[in-house]
């Protein structure tokens, strides 16, 4: 009955059904939740384009991916500029000339810069064997402790101690004053939400909400000539190989009666005791002046099943299990896998772009 079943509506599987479709390929998108858009579903409450799942700005310098997403939206001019609360202090980011002049009073890059030497200098540690030890080895003890340690702490759900260092081999230090938190050439997000990218994307495309792949796995595969698979990898082979890790998020939305509650879109948290990494203020992503504002508080927990997984823990452990599931997914014939979870990687909305596009040029032989 159908060329393609697509297991989820996010960004991979919408852009490939997007792409099937205008090949004259018929096509069902299956999606567990009650909405399509995955996480960069938008939603609009108060007048306000409320980012449900956590702030999402698409930033590439791919600039075929940027021209493909202009087909079906315009992307305003905002600057992801985060700001770091620290014990009622405020701080930029990334690091930059503006960050070391309100930690330690350096006016010149030359300052910062031997600033800097002198605590990594201090710390002496010639092969980091956690977390902590890497990020004191890259920017010392003052950067260290203001800005990370709290922060990622509560991001993982573990003491930085017990972090291979591998999760920042670098931290980008910035000589300039410039909290432009990207470095990459086009920067935006769609005028009006995501969602109407993903409404415009399954234009002409059968859509069903709120079904379970696997509660009906057998029936799917039978119409379909070829499944593509968006979710986990390791429930899609029944965790054979053992259960891969995930890091899951809680949103806490509150509508305020002002007009401004923080005066930015995101500022981070980065105290271990302040239970929250972030609050979101989503009017400043597309410049609103609604008589109310909403924020949303975002909480990092541990995933389990029965929650929503949003970070895959990449540890050497990890990935030893993952790899074992890839080595299985490339031998599939009817199966094409691709998307965050499916792939266990972190990615960027621009990567999941080019990766589907990628995907469509290897399944039709054309760009």
């Amino acid at each position: 009955m159908y060329d393609y079943i697509i297991v989820g509506a996010g960004l991979f599987g919408a852009v490939f059904a997007h792409e099937a479709h205008r090949r004259n390929k018929k096509c069902l998108v299956i999606e567990k939740r009650n909405h399509i858009g995955g996480n960069c579903y938008t939603e609009v409450r108060e007048g306000i384009n409320v980012h449900v799942y956590g702030p999402h700005i698409f930033h590439t310098s791919n600039q075929r991916v940027w021209n493909y997403v202009h087909q079906f939206v315009t992307m305003n001019r905002f600057t992801n500029s985060p700001i770091a609360m620290h014990k009622g202090k405020i701080y930029n980011l990334p690091f930059n000339m503006n960050t070391f002049y309100q930690i330690w009073g350096v006016t010149t890059p030359q300052e910062a810069q031997a600033m800097i030497e002198k605590q990594r200098s201090a710390v002496a540690i010639a092969e980091p064997t956690n977390l902590e030890e890497q990020a004191l080895k890259l920017v010392g003890h003052d950067i260290y402790e203001i800005l990370i340690k709290g922060y990622t702490e509560k991001q993982w759900g573990r003491k930085a101690t017990e972090l291979p260092p591998f999760i920042i081999k670098r931290l980008p230090l910035r000589f300039t004053f410039d909290n432009n938190y990207f470095d990459d050439l086009y920067q935006g997000i769609p005028i009006g939400g995501y969602t109407q990218l993903f409404e415009k994307l399954l234009t002409g495309i059968e859509v069903k909400l709120q079904t379970d792949f696997f509660s009906e796995r057998q029936s799917f595969q039978r119409i379909a000539r070829r499944i593509v698979y968006t979710g986990m990898i390791d429930q899609f082979y029944d965790y054979c190989y053992g259960k891969l890790e995930y890091r899951s998020l809680y949103f806490e939305h509150e509508v305020l009666n002002v007009v401004n509650y923080q005066g930015n879109a995101i500022v981070n948290y980065t105290e271990r005791e302040i239970p929250y990494t972030r609050i979101i203020e989503h009017k400043h992503f597309e410049y609103g002046t609604q008589p109310k504002t909403i924020i949303t508080r975002e909480y990092p927990r541990e995933w389990v099943d029965g929650m929503e997984p949003y970070y895959p823990i990449n540890t050497p452990q990890n990935m030893r299990i993952y790899e074992q599931y890839a080595d299985r997914a490339k031998k599939e014939l009817s199966v094409i896998f691709g998307g965050r979870l499916a792939e266990y990687r972190y990615y960027d909305m621009h990567h999941v772009i080019a990766n589907a596009l990628k995907a469509v040029q290897k399944e039709f032989g054309e760009p």
